[in-house]
Order: C-alpha cells, then sequence, then structure tokens
C-alpha cells in the first residue's frame, strides 16, 4: 500500500510540473490547475505559461509592460499578482488593463505605475486613456471633420429645394390671365 501512496505522490509532482516555465516553480492544486510562482525571479518578460495556470504569482520582478494576447490562454487564472515591478504605464500596457477590467479588476489596485512622470506611483485603473498616451488613436486638431462638408453639401440642396419649391407655390397661386 505504501508503494502505491509513493507512486501517486510522484505521479502528482511529475504532472505538476511539465511545462512549468524555466525561472518559475509550480505545484497543482486540489481544484485543478497550478499555481505558477515568479516571484522576485528578475523576469523581464513573461515566460511561456501552462494553460492550466490558475495562480499567478508575478510580484517583485523587472516587468515594465505584458505583450498583447500574453493572457488570453489562461481560460482557468483566478489570481494574478504584479506588485513590485516597475510598470511603464503607456500604450504597451492597454492590453492587460483592459484584460484585467473584464477577468481580475481587483488586481488594476496593485499594479502600479513606475514611469512615465505623469503616472508615476499611481494604479494603472485609474489612469485615463490621455495618461497612457497617444495609443495609435487620432484627435481631430478642429471641429471640421470630413463628413462636416458632405452636411454642409446636403444643407444647401435641401435649401435650395426649398426656395425652388417656395417659387413655385408663389407663381402657381397667381391668378392665370
Amino acid at each position: 500500500m505504501a508503494a502505491w501512496g509513493v507512486l501517486v505522490l510522484c505521479w502528482a509532482l511529475a504532472e505538476a510540473t511539465p511545462d512549468c516555465p524555466v525561472p518559475c516553480t509550480c505545484r497543482s492544486l486540489p481544484s485543478m490547475g497550478l499555481v505558477v510562482d515568479c516571484q522576485a525571479r528578475g523576469l523581464g518578460t513573461l515566460p511561456a505559461l501552462p494553460a492550466r495556470t490558475r495562480r499567478l504569482l508575478l510580484s517583485n520582478n523587472s516587468l515594465r509592460s505584458v505583450s498583447p494576447g500574453a493572457l488570453d490562454h489562461l481560460p482557468q487564472l483566478q489570481t494574478l499578482e504584479v506588485a513590485g515591478n516597475p510598470w511603464h504605464c503607456d500604450c504597451h500596457l492597454t492590453y492587460l488593463r483592459l484584460w484585467l477590467e473584464d477577468r481580475l479588476p481587483e488586481a488594476l489596485e496593485d499594479l502600479r505605475c513606475a514611469s512615465p512622470d505623469l503616472a508615476t506611483g499611481r494604479p494603472l485603473g485609474h489612469l485615463t486613456g490621455f495618461q497612457l498616451g497617444n495609443c495609435g488613436w487620432h484627435v481631430q486638431d478642429t471641429w471640421v471633420y470630413p463628413g462636416v462638408w458632405w452636411d454642409v453639401a446636403l444643407g444647401a440642396v435641401a435649401i435650395l429645394g426649398l426656395v425652388l419649391l417656395a417659387r413655385l407655390l408663389c407663381i402657381s397661386t397667381e391668378p392665370w390671365p
């Protein structure tokens, strides 16, 4: 019986770590899934994470941003710890912000910006789009946008039509000779 217990324990350990990222440690959870502990490993980028990751511990690394799509393959992720990283809060964090807003909004309070100056020390969730910088969208410089000219032309045609209709009504109400 003891041999079976050792065999089951060895199987559980082997099952917990086959796809664990090299700088991290992983352990199985009783309710399926993994805890991936990458705390204080000097990470500058996210390692390839197992799809079964349920808890991801990334605190106290050198993470400044997260690549778009980096967390999309983690449907079981329920906990994400990100405090203690020098996050650079600009357009490159837009993906992470939106991902956290949708799935783990409480983690937005733990993600504090280290740069740029406008955002230093502030939680990512408190920043406006303007404070994240110009993320590829363009604000029009004036009130005139391309559709305005179509609106002006349509208005001119409508006024011309009303003037012609009024003139036609005036002519039709005059007595016939």
